[in-house]
């Protein structure tokens, strides 16, 4: 017994310790810039404490370098050129860019615990093999100088875009790698999307006096370069140095031009919102209608997704559409009011499933991309229903997504969503994974757990993984602790393959007695609850429910259908299935399968019979 007592607890022990731990890497970062206008240059000082949080010995680190992306022959450029569906932005830009336009990052002297390393740079990585090991549960301290140009702006960050801003600087320090429980994430710059080491940020800037610069993380001298106080003391000196500090963000960005208007709006929950633009027939009048809409957007978003928990956040006009980073978004802004305000609430969003969850977006763009085009949808609706924008508010904001999903599936380019988003054969295909099949996958969840449920799955989602780099099982873990349901299915299916549902009604006769039989066929592989809308000729409606019986569970009645039956669960290898109605055939005006259609299907043709 006591042999067997203890086989039970170390087999216990075993399975507690293979068990994932979600530590998290962790570092500081200390920088000191000397900006160079005149040639577009820069000089930097590095200082990185890093903590080695892991179980594992590190025995190199890497650096992103991605500044060296924008140079003619890198990856970038021949992985653009490449594509069939090139990104129209790069197009040959790179190729064509001059010596004083391309970007670079030149690692001048590398210390790692204040002795001199060797390090090797390819491309946009730098490997570092440490002559010393990094131990588990230490910290490593290493100093880097660097000089870099900033390249001419063609992809998010750069000089000199499209509107006149002069600076959009974002990816432009070496940046330290993620290792995390798959090890280091060292993917080279060819495109898209990052991961990040939340970190502590304290910057410093020197720059020319004229410039005004905003960006991630809370400016400690204000006062000093006349940010918003009196006489500016700007004018007594020929540069001006910004000193931000950043707590907990896995990024840094900041954009500088001379012509930029700073206005701020605090809000109720002492979260303080800044815009920057350069003022102008096709901005002024937009950027200063913009702090009330998104004021609301912030009300709507912390009460959904999630509580804001910095102190600031900055719109600010530059890069080359939209992209987002810790504490701020960098924005084209000579756009339409309802564009501005669209690019400004996703950008935003970005802030919870990019920057404050931290999914790899890498390996799961359709995590951060989709749930915030998802969520996006939603905010914008509810400023609509506030009268805060024009146009109507719709009762399914969703229906373009589905039937843009629905067209692109017949072009045959679709890739399922576990493709790295590196390495999708088309620009088109990431996208519509990314944004698209993202936001399909979420509304689709909302459908198959019911409303309130879905609330409670995105809240928990938030308050339980903020700042741990969630995973697709992860998130699922959580619908399914709140639905009660088993979804694994769902996300093999939906992610892991680009198999999806597809039922039709396939006929409706005369029943037994007074009643009517329907039959349903499952054409498509991936099984679905379905709901079943029959209408009678006198108006009556009844709503007949069918759960997958792989579910293991039953949604609760949603508020549109009075008249609710749950049926008996259908097992996935059954092609077809019976129901019957308690009236006869001569009584039903129609049947429709997925009447709200929030259940994605190839083809809705199929889901009506009428008398």
């Amino acid at each position: 017994m006591r042999i067997l007592l203890f086989s039970v607890f170390l087999l216990s022990a075993v399975s507690l310790a293979a068990q994932p731990d979600r530590w998290q890497q962790r570092a500081e970062y200390t920088m000191e810039i000397d900006m160079n206008v005149k040639k577009n240059q820069y000089a930097g000082t590095q200082t990185i404490k890093y903590y080695n949080n892991s179980p594992d010995t590190l025995h190199q680190v890497f650096y992103h370098l991605y500044f060296n992306a924008f140079q003619p022959g890198s990856m970038m450029d021949v992985r653009n050129q490449m594509l069939p569906d090139a990104d129209r932005r790069v197009g040959d830009r790179i190729t064509n860019l001059k010596p004083d336009e391309v970007g670079y990052i030149n690692p001048k002297v590398l210390k790692y615990n204040g002795v001199a390393q060797a390090f090797y740079v390819q491309g946009t990585v730098m490997e570092v093999r440490l002559a010393q090991p990094i131990m588990p549960g230490t910290s490593a301290s290493f100093q880097l100088e660097w000089d870099a140009q900033v390249p001419l702006q063609i992809r998010r960050s750069g000089r000199d875009n499209a509107e006149g801003i002069e600076y959009s600087m974002a990816q432009w320090f070496p940046k330290m790698a993620e290792y995390d429980y798959q090890g280091w994430h060292a993917d080279p710059y060819i495109g898209r999307e990052f991961y990040h080491i939340w970190s502590d940020f304290d910057v410093k800037i020197t720059i020319d006096r004229d410039y005004v610069i905003g960006g991630t993380g809370y400016l400690q001298n204000a006062q000093e370069i006349g940010y918003g106080y009196g006489p500016d003391p700007r004018k007594r000196k020929k540069k001006i140095t910004y000193h931000f500090k950043a707590p907990k963000v896995g990024d840094f960005m900041w954009a500088a031009d001379p012509d930029y208007r700073h206005t701020s709006l605090k809000r109720a929950d002492g979260t303080t919102m800044h815009f920057f633009y350069q003022e102008g027939e096709k901005t002024t009048t937009n950027w200063e209608n913009l702090p009330k809409v998104m004021d609301e957007a912030f009300n709507f978003i912390n009460a959904h997704y999630g509580q804001y928990p910095y102190e600031q956040y900055s719109f600010i006009q530059g890069g080359d559409g939209g992209m987002e980073y810790p504490m701020g978004t960098l924005i084209t802004g000579e756009r339409s009011f309802p564009s501005l305000v669209g690019v400004s609430v996703h950008e935003l969003m970005h802030s919870w499933y990019q920057h404050l969850l931290g999914t790899n977006e890498a390996l799961h763009p359709w995590m951060d991309e989709g749930f915030t085009s998802w969520a996006t949808a939603d905010v914008m609706n509810h400023l609509r229903m506030k009268g805060l924008l024009g146009g109507d508010v719709v009762d399914n904001p969703f229906a373009r997504t589905y039937n843009g999903l629905r067209n692109f599936r017949t072009s045959g380019r679709q890739e399922a969503l576990s493709t790295h988003s590196d390495h999708y054969a088309t620009n088109a295909a990431y996208g519509v994974a990314a944004y698209t099949n993202g936001a399909v996958y979420q509304e689709q969840l909302r459908y198959i757990v019911g409303e309130d449920v879905h609330q409670r799955i995105m809240l928990r989602y938030f308050n339980d993984w903020a700042f741990k780099h969630p995973n697709p099982n992860d998130f699922i873990r959580i619908a399914e602790k709140e639905s009660g349901f088993e979804l694994d299915w769902y996300n093999e299916y939906f992610i892991n393959s680009v198999n999806y549902a597809d039922y039709a009604v396939k006929s409706v006769n005369e029943g037994k007695g007074k009643t009517t039989k329907v039959e349903l066929e499952k054409i498509g592989r991936m099984p679905m609850p379905l709901e079943i809308l029959v209408t009678m000729k006198n108006g009556d409606e009844k709503w007949y429910y069918i759960a997958p019986q792989i579910m293991r569970g039953t949604k609760q009645r949603p508020g549109y259908a009075a008249n609710w039956k749950v049926l008996q669960d259908w097992g996935w290898v059954y092609p077809t299935y019976i129901f019957t109605v308690d009236a006869p055939k001569d009584d039903v005006k129609s049947v429709m399968l997925n009447p709200t259609g929030r259940m994605f299907e190839d083809n809705m043709e199929n889901n009506t019979w009428k008398y």
